[in-house]
């Protein structure tokens, strides 16, 4: 589980990082990276529509994300908020795969956020 300061919880902080935030796609998933204030905790979010599946595979895929991101959290600066969009078909993939996804979308955004 991710610490509280590291939890996206309203609905007004998930539109703004959507709306204003850098897009980062993926076979399975769409992230959306908001830069925020330096000295700001790192925070994410979710989004599990049921078009995924039902409540048992969005919940599969929602506990991955949230543990991978849990990871992440060690790697990059602060100050980034995150909403991670899973895609139908990501309840089907493997660990790794979504790991990877996940990784390489999150370093992409930091990335272009960044310049």
């Amino acid at each position: 589980m991710l610490a509280r300061p590291n939890r996206l919880i309203k609905a007004d902080d998930f539109r703004s990082a959507m709306r204003q935030g850098r897009k980062v796609g993926s076979e399975h998933l769409v992230t959306y990276l908001q830069r925020d204030e330096p000295q700001s905790h790192t925070r994410f979010g979710f989004v599990v529509a049921k078009t995924v599946g039902g409540a048992v595979k969005r919940n599969l895929v929602k506990r991955r994300m949230r543990e991978i991101a849990r990871e992440l959290l060690k790697e990059y600066p602060s100050g980034f908020t995150a909403v991670v969009r899973a895609l139908p078909g990501s309840a089907e993939i493997d660990w790794p795969t979504l790991r990877n996804e996940l990784r390489s979308s999150v370093q992409t955004g930091v990335k272009k956020t960044a310049g």
